[in-house]
């Protein structure tokens, strides 16, 4: 059995039932597109979010620095992270933060203006903090003088 389907509906459909936050937020910082994913990953629904500023999942201490970049961002036309992976705080609306990944594509018109951007998001807590438990082990081996085992000696501090 073969489907056809047009391109427009496969987007829609990639967009509404991806497990990532796909966010997207016009020139003022408004947000117009928020999916499943975003509901999942921020606990705020999509009608809650529709025309509600960015700064809701942003962490207050932060929000002033956003939003000074994303209105260069907007006034630039460009931004770094289309091709970086930027990694951030978030903030969930029970108020948990959470860490996060994301890319951000510039949204244009048809005559190069930009409309907005649009952001894949996803939730890297987890590694997050086992990363900062790794640093935390290593510099407290580092303290104790571990730095320089040998490698065909068996460590005892990395046993369980």
């Amino acid at each position: 059995m073969q489907y056809t389907y047009s391109q427009d509906w496969l987007c829609r459909r990639i967009v509404s039932e991806s497990r990532d936050a796909v966010i997207f937020a016009d020139r003022e910082g408004l947000i117009r597109l928020w999916n499943t994913g975003a509901e999942a990953l921020f606990g705020y629904r999509a009608a809650e979010m529709e025309g509600r500023s960015l700064d809701l999942i942003i962490p207050e201490a932060l929000r002033a620095r956003h939003d000074e970049g994303f209105r260069r961002v907007m006034a630039k036309g460009e931004s770094r992270y289309a091709a970086e992976l930027l990694a951030v705080p978030g903030l969930r609306k029970d108020g948990a933060r959470l860490s996060l990944e994301f890319t951000i594509t510039l949204i244009k018109d048809d005559e190069g203006e930009v409309l907005g951007a649009a952001a894949i998001l996803r939730d890297v807590s987890i590694r997050w903090q086992r990363d900062q438990e790794m640093r935390r082990r290593l510099a407290a081996l580092d303290g104790q003088g571990g730095g320089g085992a040998s490698p065909d000696k068996e460590d005892l501090r990395t046993k369980p």
